[in-house]
């Protein structure tokens, strides 16, 4: 990644709430970030020209209106802080839609348009370990380099009895990324790259089904969630209990498959890949280059596990894109 002059820059906590409505939150998040939003959304390659351009045209409408009126009806609250962060940060609704459902639009945009790196998975890596002496999930963040400088955190107070911390992309739900709340249910997410003929058009978005994890009840309540969700495209989510000190990766596909493997005393690593739900998936080098390198590096302790996310070794296929700069 070339610098960009953002990345220094602390990262933002925005407390909000207990609020009205769903969108009078998302309208607070929106016009509290209405500068990073506006940067990310100029910045982003991807939505300049590829998902606006294609949302001119007749092919997108019944994409559009389906992935909506889907998302809108299953999730009437997370749609309503979807349009509330557009209207609040002074930005199109169009555009704040088509960041947020970009996963579930990009496979199917003209091939013969499409640019290199529209299809190329976002490069986090995960590595996750539950034994007598640590229980631990360390993640680190490879995602578009529109994001650089372009997140925060939002600590969301529900009620008295539900908050949450969310990292944040810039105009989208909290959180396609990593957040835990007040219920000591916590979660990294990883994409992983079915083949076309796996999604189904028009399901319920990503974005919408990371936010509403964030409302679970416990990491039970989460797969259940994940596995009634009625997702688009298939995605990777690493759950944890903190009170009992479970770990579960959960590995789902459209028509609501999904595979869970509970993690144990041998560390267990995922880039962006199926790894155990039986999904055709495309071939992808990076992952498959980066699953490899995980395999040789020691990862024995809390240090291990950090530098291996910020290893470099393989110049084309790094596990951290930009060094040893970032973990969580």
């Amino acid at each position: 990644m070339e610098s960009s002059g953002l990345e220094g820059k602390v990262l933002e906590m925005f407390e909000v709430g207990p609020c009205e409505s769903a969108y009078q939150m998302g309208f607070l998040i929106g016009q509290r970030f209405s500068n990073l939003i506006r940067s990310r959304l100029a910045r982003d390659l991807i939505l300049q020209d590829q998902l606006l351009p294609f949302a001119q045209t007749p092919q997108a409408q019944p994409l559009l209106k389906a992935l909506a009126d889907n998302n809108k009806k299953k999730f009437p609250s997370y749609w309503d802080e979807l349009i509330g962060t557009a209207e609040g940060s002074g930005v199109p609704v169009l555009n704040i839609i088509l960041i947020n459902f970009r996963k579930e639009i990009v496979p199917f945009l003209p091939k013969n348009k499409l640019i290199s790196n529209a299809e190329s998975p976002d490069d986090c890596s995960d590595v996750l370990i539950v034994s007598d002496s640590i229980a631990m999930v360390a993640h680190n963040e490879d995602a578009n380099v529109a994001l650089v400088g372009h997140t925060y955190l939002i600590k969301g107070m529900l009620s008295k009895e539900l908050s949450f911390i969310a990292y944040t992309y810039a105009g989208e739900l909290p959180s396609c990324a990593f957040g835990f709340n007040s219920h000591g249910l916590a979660f990294t997410l990883n994409s992983v790259p079915p083949i076309e003929d796996e999604i189904v058009a028009g399901g319920i978005g990503r974005n919408f089904i990371s936010r509403d994890l964030l409302e679970a009840s416990g990491i039970d309540d989460a797969v259940t969630r994940i596995h009634s969700s009625e997702a688009s495209v298939g995605h990777s989510y690493n759950l944890i209990d903190i009170r009992t000190r479970k770990i579960l990766n959960v590995e789902t596909a459209s028509m609501n498959r999904i595979s869970v493997r509970e993690v144990g005393a041998t560390p267990f690593f995922r880039a962006n890949m199926y790894l155990h739900l039986p999904v055709q998936q495309v071939q992808d080098d990076n992952s498959i280059s980066r699953q490899r390198r995980a395999l040789v590096l020691p990862k024995t302790s809390k240090n291990e596990f950090l530098s291996l996310l910020g290893d470099m070794a393989d110049a084309k296929y790094p596990i951290y894109m930009t060094g040893n700069l970032e973990h969580i």
